[in-house]
């Protein structure tokens, strides 16, 4: 005969297993995709820092290109 503390710890036991099933379940392969917002986010930030950079660095990158298509012989 099984104890009323054995019987107390399978049923735990057995509750944290359908809970386990449930969340894989209900969660599916997709809970791992990550934040959308966030990676919206991090887009338009690096989209917006490359447009400063280029804004601030564009004509001495300009210049440094000319420079160099100067010294190439046709």
């Amino acid at each position: 005969m099984e104890t009323r503390m054995a019987r107390d710890q399978n049923g735990a036991r057995t509750w944290l297993a359908l809970a386990a099933v449930y969340r894989r379940v209900v969660s599916g392969p997709d809970a791992e995709r990550g934040d959308v917002p966030g990676w919206v986010m991090i887009t338009l930030m690096s989209a917006v820092l490359v447009a400063g950079l280029l804004a601030l660095a564009g004509p001495a990158l300009q210049g440094l290109f000319e420079a160099a298509m100067n010294q190439v012989s046709p």
